[in-house]
């Protein structure tokens, strides 16, 4: 699955264009656009990097369509509904987690937190709503350091251009070294 963060002039409403690997393809909005990520492209790192798939991104890569998102072109996929009402279930206890962990790689980032003790300090604080704050810290560090490669990246667009982020396959294929492009 790809998708494609483009950079708008600050102030309008952004969104992201999915292009799933089934043909369809859906915009998902949020909030205002501002130099700052995207807050659904720091939870996409987030998510892939670190193997969180039980949140929105993995849910939207197995099918689920939230009520954010706008279906733009393809044709939907015999019970397409029921696949999305299964795929949210099934992440029901997860998607709260996955939002927690987005601003664990975020602060881990922000901070520059390099210790794995440090990344233990902050998960029980950020996760400390969840039954289970544990995390493997390495790959919440890793996941930080590409947050802060994507947020170079993204500073350095012009408006109008964009960020295109690749969601691995279902079946395990990997995507490229760094999971994103831009032209």
């Amino acid at each position: 699955m790809k998708v494609r963060f483009p950079r708008l002039v600050d102030g309008r409403r952004a969104y992201c264009v999915v292009e799933r690997s089934d043909g369809v393809r859906y915009q998902i909005s949020e909030g205002i656009a501002s130099s700052a990520v995207p807050h659904d492209l720091v939870h996409f790192v987030a998510e892939r990097e670190t193997g969180e798939d039980g949140g929105f991104w993995g849910a939207v890569a197995e099918g689920a369509v939230f009520k954010s998102m706008k279906h733009l072109d393809g044709r939907r996929p015999p019970h397409a509904a029921d696949r999305s009402a299964a795929a949210i279930r099934a992440r029901s206890d997860r998607l709260q987690r996955a939002e927690l962990m987005a601003g664990l790689v975020a602060r881990v980032a922000d901070e520059r937190i390099t210790s794995t003790a440090q990344v233990r300090t902050a998960a029980s604080d950020v996760l400390s709503t969840l039954p289970d704050a544990r995390v493997d810290e390495l790959r919440v560090m890793a996941a930080a350091d590409v947050l802060r490669q994507v947020a170079e990246r993204w500073a350095r667009l012009a408006p109008g251009e964009e960020l295109v982020m690749e969601w691995p396959d279902a079946g395990g294929k990997r995507r490229r070294r760094n999971g994103w492009t831009c032209p």
